[in-house]
């Protein structure tokens, strides 16, 4: 449950601050760790992967930590945050997207 609900915020804010775990360079298959600008003539760099892997990572973390509280303070969780933040967290997500729909 806290893995559903942590993951969705992670990725917001680690797309929000741009703090990918690695950047990918798919014209050269060169990986770097963090952020990494593109270089000249090597074409763009893809960050989303970064995002993903380290909200994972993030998520599963919260999630491994929320195992170890007690039953009384898991069960007071809202388990409507689950469906909830990932819907909350589409607007600034979309919003982040719009120079791509609007070219």
């Amino acid at each position: 449950m806290v893995f559903g609900i942590s993951v969705p915020v992670v990725y917001f804010l680690c797309e929000w601050f741009n703090l990918p775990l690695f950047t990918f360079h798919p014209a050269t298959n060169r990986v770097e760790f963090w952020w990494a600008p593109a270089r000249s003539g090597e074409g763009p760099t893809m960050y989303w992967y970064g995002w993903t892997v380290l909200s994972l990572l993030v998520g599963s973390v919260f999630g491994l930590l929320a195992t170890l509280l007690p039953e009384n303070v898991t069960r007071k969780i809202p388990l409507f945050l689950i469906w909830l933040l990932p819907v909350l967290a589409l607007i600034p997500l979309a919003y982040s997207l719009m120079p791509f729909w609007t070219k």
